[in-house]
């Protein structure tokens, strides 16, 4: 097979992409790789055969993250790649997004994208890297498509807008914003942001938009060049006889129901009786006909049926102003927050926004439950997780339980990219937090609705949070020149609307975006219009909210961890963990704590009990503290000689007490006023160039400053012997005390 190998560059926001096609799976229907600086992504895009018993177009994109594209070996027993990441499956997504409305409508040929990454340099994102792969496979192939599409990301530096900023430029951004369009219109949003304007946020999104016109641009070009030509593509249309028909039986009492009842619940009994009344009519006709004629496709009939309800919904909306529930355009359901209604978890918060209702629950963890993030993107472990849940009777519906789909993954992130920005720092609350939101029952954006019973849920716990978060999802009717942009929108609305806008955020600004649309885009005066009603919704929202719970707890739940933190000294690491580990484990099972050390000297320790997390505090304290001149401490004596005491005064440190430093008194033997395991109070009285420590027992009796201290030993060692002798005391004894107690040396008689 002979080899015809191209080759296209363009700049994007500043960084060149090179396109090279010819060279790699010359038997798929497309296939390219795009580089960026060392990251390299290779896409193929190949159609199948019709898929004509499907009722939906089955496009599958699949992005398979690599590790050998770091150079890394992956973990577990294989060592081979196993299922996708959360990162990969969020990517799959994006890109998926991106290129679903661009394909014919009722399209039934089975198309597959794959994206591998080749090479990963820790710099260059590759999620919108693979939005331009996919689309210029699809461009190239015989695959009917009506791109092109690209997509670019935007960030926020020093105030600045950013086209394509790599990993390290990101780490100090207030925006994550990624786009996708077509030369004429926005067609996808990703984003989280810490506190973005609505102003703002319209001027990156249309940037983005700006600078990805020359990579559509190229597209085409090698399109016009290279491109093969496109099949027909099967399509599973309804007849037109065939939709009148139907539209003929029911558009009348769909109509009549539709305006005689507000109420959701009241109209899908009658709304199923005439579903199934026709559906019924039309499988008798089937069954009266002749052996020669062509039966009905009863799945068309459903889909004409469906396709009369979308008809006359999207007609109220536009042309009556009329929502399916009565609401205006701008208006939001009843709202409803609630705090502490699950006993025993550490935070619960319960939302409901109409028949929408999400129950999230918030756990603290110490930093040892920190997610692993075994993937290629530079991040670090996962301090902050959220996960979503959406169980059948959240609809009225019963199918087995087989884990979180794709769907359940995005909306999780999405949820916990919008309040990831407001967390308090690792060093102001230490804990590792999960929230997980159970949607209990569904009627149109469950993702916002966890977004703020997360917000609750985190209040709730005592989580000291920036700004509470509330969400709300925007749809949009587009019928001709007729625009409707809704707030608030339900499932129907949802199901028969052109986009589906997510928008979460503070008072302050704007945390996560979301968009996706089933048309060709979206102009920017319907974006601005979109996120101006979005932010009075939120600010509606954030006042129920706030009613429910105006602050975080002052205290944590009783049955979270206590955990504090502190910083060491990176050189002291290794006397806290001690030889194999020996001191750390014995401080965990002395005092039934957990420690954790991080690498930058950060400990965290967490227990049951503040007390013995307190005692475990002052041990570490004491191990990593360098003596200190004229600092008092209690010791035990580890050694005896003639000449003074050895004294352990600090984790791994000693120090000697002259003889004449002993007591208050002269000590004619060392073994007469101290023995080994003996604990008595001592100060700091000097520290050589070596290291070496001298103490003072006598200072602390006789309550000297250390310059004090320091001559009266200079002087007594001097002489060789002890201290000053003293008269009897006022009460008949000399000073002295129990020694075991460090107040003073023993009682001696005249």
């Amino acid at each position: 097979m002979t080899q015809d190998i191209r080759e296209y560059r363009c700049m994007v926001g500043g960084k060149e992409v090179v396109i090279e096609t010819g060279r790699l799976a010359q038997q798929a229907g497309g296939a390219v790789t795009v580089r960026m600086g060392d990251s390299m992504l290779f896409c193929s895009a190949t159609m199948g055969s019709p898929r004509a018993h499907l009722d939906f177009f089955p496009l599958s994109v699949d992005y398979e993250e690599k590790m050998y594209a770091g150079g890394r070996v992956p973990g577990g027993f294989f060592r081979r790649e196993g299922r996708p990441s959360e990162g990969a499956i969020l990517t799959s997504r994006v890109i998926d997004r991106t290129l679903r409305p661009l394909f014919p409508k009722n399209m039934r040929n089975d198309v597959q994208v794959i994206l591998i990454s080749l090479s990963h340099d820790k710099e260059h994102h590759v999620d919108m890297m693979g939005i331009i792969a996919a689309s210029t496979a699809l461009m190239i192939s015989d695959i009917p498509w009506g791109g092109p599409v690209a997509g670019a990301r935007v960030g926020l530096v020093d105030g600045q807008l950013k086209v394509n900023p790599t990993y390290t430029e990101m780490e100090a951004s207030k925006l994550d914003l990624r786009v996708s369009g077509t030369a004429d219109a926005i067609n996808m949003v990703e984003c989280n942001a810490d506190q973005v304007g609505e102003d703002i946020m319209l001027e990156a999104l249309f940037m983005a938009h700006a600078a990805i016109q020359d990579i559509v641009e190229l597209q085409l070009r090698i399109r016009a060049e290279i491109g093969k030509d496109k099949l027909e593509p099967a399509v599973d249309e309804v007849a037109e006889s065939l939709q009148a028909d139907v539209r003929e039986r029911v558009e009348a009492p769909i109509r009549d129901i539709m305006t005689s009842t507000k109420d959701r619940s009241a109209r899908r009994e009658p709304l199923q009786r005439i579903k199934e009344s026709l559906l019924d009519e039309y499988a008798r006709k089937n069954e009266a006909i002749a052996e020669a004629e062509e039966p009905i496709n009863i799945k068309h009939v459903t889909r004409a049926y469906d396709q009369v309800m979308k008809d006359i919904v999207r007609g109220r909306i536009v042309n009556e102003g009329i929502r399916p529930d009565g609401r205006d355009f701008a208006t939001i359901r009843p709202l409803a927050a609630e705090v502490g209604y699950v006993p025993r978890v550490h935070g619960s918060g319960l939302f409901m926004r109409g028949e929408t209702q999400v129950l999230t629950i918030a756990t603290l963890g110490t930093p040892r439950d920190a997610q692993f993030m075994d993937g290629l993107s530079p991040e670090g472990d996962k301090r902050y997780i959220h996960h979503y849940n959406f169980p059948p009777y959240s609809t009225g519906e019963s199918y087995p339980l087989r884990g979180p789909k794709r769907r359940e993954i995005g909306h999780g992130a999405l949820a916990e990219k919008a309040l990831l920005a407001m967390m308090p720092s690792e060093e102001e609350f230490p804990y590792v937090l999960r929230l997980v939101s159970e949607v209990m029952s569904s009627n149109g954006s469950t993702s916002m609705a966890s977004v703020c019973g997360s917000t609750l849920a985190l209040l709730d716990a005592g989580v000291p949070i920036k700004n509470p978060v509330g969400g709300i999802a925007m749809g949009l009717i587009k019928e001709g020149d007729n625009i409707a942009v809704l707030t608030d929108i339900q499932g129907m609305e949802d199901h028969i609307g052109d986009m589906d806008f997510k928008v979460a955020g503070t008072v302050e600004g704007i945390t996560a975006l979301q968009m996706d649309i089933k048309i060709a885009g979206v102009t920017r005066a319907i974006m601005q219009q979109a996120l101006a009603q979005a932010k009075d919704a939120r600010l509606q929202i954030l006042d129920v909210m706030q009613a429910a719970m105006p602050a975080p707890r002052a205290t944590l739940s009783d049955f979270a961890p206590r955990m504090e933190s502190f910083r060491i000294a990176v050189d002291k690491i290794g006397a806290v963990i001690g030889p194999g580990g020996k001191n750390v484990r014995g401080l965990q099972e002395d005092h039934g704590v957990k420690v954790d050390i991080q690498d930058d000297g950060l400990i965290f320790v967490a227990g049951e009990s503040g007390a013995e997390v307190d005692k475990v505090i002052e041990k570490i304290r004491n191990m990593v503290e360098d003596p200190e001149l004229g600092q008092i401490y209690t010791g035990k004596v580890t050694r005896v000689e003639n000449y003074g005491a050895f004294v352990e005064f600090l984790p791994g440190t000693e120090g000697m007490v002259h003889v004449s430093q002993l007591a208050d008194y002269h000590v004619k033997s060392v073994e007469d006023e101290v023995s080994v395991g003996d604990e008595i109070m001592v100060m700091v009285i000097n520290v050589d160039n070596t290291g070496r420590v001298r103490l003072s027992r006598q200072a602390v009796l006789e309550g000297w400053d250390v310059e004090e201290a320091k001559r009266r030993d200079a002087a007594g060692s001097r002489r060789g012997g002890g201290g000053d002798r003293r008269g009897p005391r006022r009460d008949g004894n000399r000073r002295g005390g129990d020694r075991r107690g460090g107040s003073s040396g023993r009682d001696r008689r005249g």
